[in-house]
């Protein structure tokens, strides 16, 4: 993760994250404990016509990022994470029973 400061005294006012980050925050988020997972985007398309004037105008495609998550992946890319690694499931207690006097 990287930030971006204005002076050193102030807060940060952006916070950037690689794919991989982003895609171990949804793996705890969701809870999932096994499997590769890769981060996945869908994206829409729109059209305008844009410029600078209206003597100036070209069409333009827009693509806007729809929805943001993760699949199931076959393999580790720079974009996939094992859950096993970065979100390990909790280790069951083993619990003693005590047999309770008659």
């Amino acid at each position: 993760m990287s930030t971006e400061k204005q002076v050193e005294t102030e807060e940060p006012t952006r916070f950037a994250f690689s794919h991989k980050e982003i895609a171990e925050v949804l793996i705890k988020k969701q809870g999932i404990h096994e499997g590769i997972w890769s981060l996945y985007m869908e994206f829409g398309l729109s059209a305008a016509n844009v410029g600078q004037s209206e003597s100036n105008l070209l069409p333009a495609a827009i693509v806007p990022v729809v929805k943001i998550g993760i699949q199931k992946a076959e393999k580790l890319t720079s974009i996939a994470v094992d859950a096993s690694e970065i979100n390990p499931a909790p280790k069951k207690s083993k619990r003693t029973r005590h047999s309770t006097p008659e």
